[in-house]
């Protein structure tokens, strides 16, 4: 398995969250990528709701969420469509090694030293 790290930060350059991870492959697609830290985020919403403020598909109504005893499940299929959409109607950025990509399809190579940011512009609402 190899690790990549992601990080979420500000237009200013402040890093606001940061991630870790962890692939088979040595090359993904950005949609890939897209997906696994989607994925990831919910799991991680399904065992403690505090996590996925920093998420980067914000649920509908989240804080309601957060309040109640019993946390709903998240569905990971729609948030994943929900970012996946984001991304190609530029809702965020996504730079590699300080590069922006721009195609869903393009490959990014798995490696420690490969510098993932996204770029949040508005916060992505999804049900």
């Amino acid at each position: 398995m190899k690790s990549i790290s992601i990080k979420d930060e500000a237009l200013n350059g402040d890093i606001l969250n940061e991630i870790i991870l962890k692939f088979k492959e040595e090359y993904i697609t950005v949609s890939e990528l897209i997906t696994a830290r989607v994925t990831e985020e919910v799991e991680k919403y399904h065992k403690n709701t505090t996590i996925y403020k920093n998420g980067l598909v914000i649920p509908t109504n989240l804080e309601a969420r957060l309040n109640k005893k019993e946390r709903p499940k998240i569905d990971i299929e729609k948030q994943v469509y929900i970012a996946l959409d984001a991304f190609q109607k530029n809702g965020f950025f996504i730079l590699v090694d300080n590069e922006q990509v721009e195609d869903i399809t393009q490959k990014i190579l798995v490696d420690q030293s490969t510098a993932i940011s996204f770029i949040k512009l508005t916060p992505l609402i999804g049900g």
